[in-house]
């Protein structure tokens, strides 16, 4: 679409990043017949088309108010609109810019930047985190119903992970909330590893991978993340590391982004451009091994949830599926398989109506094949799906782990 930036959107750092977006665009609007929340409230400016025409006239110099803000705010970022359009419109790199100009020009309410800044304070910080988890376990018959709902209804305690022993190897992000939400998600990947001749080496000081700061628009908290992970990181790359192994699909995705987010950085470009390499979400690894290997034989009946950083962010919808089929499992099948559970990071407490309501929504089609349990690939998806405390759910690694015994 035709566009022409005011002086003032000329002097931002992505300012042509932006325009060339802009003008990929052509209006054809095929991404609001997949956009989650334009299905559930039939307005233009809560779909991407209207979405990137509000960032239009944002950088077109034109008035910014907390309208603008607020549809900007219902967006999932699930980038389903990205695997629908024809124009290969780079949406969710769009948005981020729109926001940032956006709550510049747009003060928050005191509570609104309140609850974003103990989001951002807590989030990312996995041991306060596991301890006010455990914390909100013992209390739980004390605290309101909302936040009940943000608990884990079990918590599957972390089994003992193999010694370092094998010639390969992998690095391993261990993740700011899935530590303290469900710890033996990386322990059981550690074990299913282990029995395919792969160990991890355990690198403590990388940390969040920076996606909560960032997508909360204090992005260069996030790109600090970013940099502070690369230099954990980068003496096993050196070494050799054969890939950084990703569990939750959402933090794959941003790190996965790292080499675009740091392009111009004189320091870590051609640093994040290596890492974003190495990168794989566990199931990238796994579907390349023998996994005959691991002789498991089961007929556990499951439907698997495909997270929107998996299918839509790293396009490996249906990766998961087929490595799960190849070791036996029982797969369902799950309707409108490509639509966002509500979860979206933080959007489950920034947005919390539109999240219930599509997490309902998934739930009675993941529900739809009767199955016994309920799996994905991202932990934020697990906890929001498992909160409507109905047929339980796990992440996949655990049920191939299970099945090892």
């Amino acid at each position: 679409m035709q566009t022409t930036l005011s002086e003032n959107a000329k002097l931002l750092p992505r300012a042509e990043e932006a325009e060339s977006i802009l003008r990929s665009c052509v209006h054809c609007g095929f991404c609001n017949a997949t956009c989650p929340t334009y299905q559930l409230l039939g307005d233009e400016l809560d779909g991407p088309r209207g979405r990137i025409y509000l960032i239009k006239q944002v950088l077109e110099g034109n008035e910014v108010t907390e309208k603008t803000q607020l549809h900007l705010d219902r967006c999932l970022s699930c980038r389903n609109c990205e695997s629908t359009c024809p124009s290969g419109v780079d949406y969710h790199n769009l948005l981020d810019i729109g926001r940032a100009v956006v709550d510049q020009a747009v003060p928050r309410p005191l509570n609104q930047r309140l609850m974003r800044s103990a989001i951002r304070a807590v989030v990312p910080n996995a041991t306060l985190f596991k301890n006010l988890i455990q914390l909100g376990r013992t209390f739980r018959p004390l605290m309101p119903a909302a936040l009940k709902a943000k608990l884990p209804r079990q918590i599957h305690p972390a089994r003992p992970r193999p010694t370092e022993q094998h010639a390969r190897r992998v690095l391993m992000l261990e993740g700011c909330v899935q530590p303290g939400l469900s710890p033996n998600t990386n322990a059981a990947t550690a074990r299913v590893l282990d029995r395919l001749g792969i160990s991890i080496t355990p690198i403590s000081q990388a940390g969040c991978c920076g996606a909560v700061d960032y997508h909360l628009n204090a992005q260069e908290a996030g790109l600090n993340r970013a940099r502070r992970n690369i230099d954990a990181w980068w003496p096993s790359v050196e070494n050799g590391a054969e890939a950084i192994v990703q569990t939750a699909s959402g933090c794959g995705a941003f790190v996965k982004d790292y080499g675009h987010l740091l392009k111009d950085d004189p320091v870590y470009a051609s640093k994040a451009q290596k890492v974003s390499a190495l990168t794989k979400d566990l199931v990238e690894v796994l579907r390349e091994e023998p996994l005959e290997k691991l002789g498991i034989k089961s007929d556990l009946r499951l439907a698997f949830h495909c997270p929107c950083t998996l299918q839509h962010a790293q396009k490996l919808g249906g990766a998961v599926e087929s490595v799960l089929s190849r070791l036996g499992f029982n797969l369902t099948a799950v309707p409108d398989g490509h639509l966002c559970c509500g979860s979206a990071g933080t959007y489950s407490i920034t947005q919390p109506e539109l999240s219930l309501q599509l997490r309902d929504n998934k739930m009675n089609a993941l529900e739809s094949g009767k199955p016994q349990v309920i799996v994905t690939a991202n932990i934020g998806c697990q906890t929001h799906l498992d909160s409507a405390g109905r047929t339980p759910v796990r992440h996949w690694i655990e049920l191939v782990e299970d099945a090892l015994h």
